[in-house]
């Protein structure tokens, strides 16, 4: 029994909500892998302001929420915080080095490992609309990917590895949103998160600049935005469903590279991002046809 009463709709939205942020927190990544705010910091420091100012943000809400916490399960939240640093710091590697609608398109293949891994995982039953939904998705991923083109580079590879370690880290997420309070999760998340950042980060630490600062902060509060967003999603509807539409993050990233650096798409992102759109109206359609 989940601590959520089942909401597609709503998951839904808040899955939406998560991708806007998760792709802003991308681009403030690669700002912060280059020399856009000055002398280009280690992916290693970048996560480690991701789950500083991400800490902060969620423990001042919960100082003024009071939300009610019971006790971790410590084992699925290490687990959990080990996966995701680690494919959060893959990703912000990747995105310095390759486009970011590239680097997005390639780890963003985290939901496929997501819905493969919930099967054996979690015992979730994957019905065939669910897997031509999901299946249009990855479609319209790898037609963003370009084959053939140059992706598969070592960052390309980075960013592979960043999706594996994230869709295993969606499964933990999972089984915590079943047995635990958002809250909960995500303070001890981000609490053991910046632990694990801040050991990791003392061989590479650089001092940041002011704007570099300013980024960092404003990346880790949109992660900590986030994460609320994808928990509250994960606890109100099956992973193999509401995981697809986080291919969303494709299009805000899209959109963010169009705003900010002048990335106007071209006919192979449009195509990709269309049926990628397919794949997830596909999926609110069947879901609304199960609960009529």
């Amino acid at each position: 029994m989940t601590l959520r009463p089942a909401n597609p709709r709503l998951a839904i939205l808040l899955m939406l909500s998560a991708t806007a942020f998760i792709a802003a927190t991308t681009l403030f990544a690669k700002a912060l892998g280059t020399d856009a705010l000055g002398e280009p910091l280690h992916p290693l420091q970048i996560s480690h302001g991701r789950f500083l100012f991400a800490f902060i943000a969620i423990s001042m809400a919960t100082a003024a929420l009071r939300p009610q916490l019971g006790r971790p399960d410590w084992r699925l939240h290490i687990g959990r915080t080990l996966f995701g640093w680690g494919g959060v710091t893959c990703m912000f590697a990747a995105v310095a080095y390759i486009p970011l609608s590239d680097a997005t398109a390639i780890s963003f293949l985290n939901p496929v490992f997501g819905m493969l891994l919930a099967i054996p995982l979690l015992g979730e039953k994957v019905g065939r609309w669910r897997w031509l939904a999901a299946t249009l998705a990855l479609v319209g991923a790898m037609v963003l990917l370009r084959p053939g083109t140059g992706t598969f580079q070592l960052a390309g590879l980075i960013a592979l590895a960043a999706a594996a370690l994230m869709g295993m880290e969606l499964i933990f997420i999972k089984k915590l949103a079943n047995k635990e309070p958002a809250f909960q999760i995500l303070l001890t998340n981000n609490a053991l998160g910046l632990g694990v950042a801040t050991l990791a980060v003392i061989p590479f630490w650089t001092g940041p600049t002011s704007a570099q600062w300013t980024a960092l902060a404003g990346l880790g509060f949109m992660m900590a935005a986030a994460q609320a967003c994808f928990v509250n999603a994960m606890a109100r509807a099956d992973a193999s469903f509401v995981t697809p539409f986080s291919y969303m993050t494709l299009v805000f990233a899209t959109l963010y590279d169009a705003a900010i650096f002048d990335v106007i798409p071209d006919w192979i992102s449009i195509i990709g991002a269309a049926i990628i759109l397919a794949g997830a109206s596909l999926l609110a359609w069947r879901e609304r046809r199960l609960t009529t």
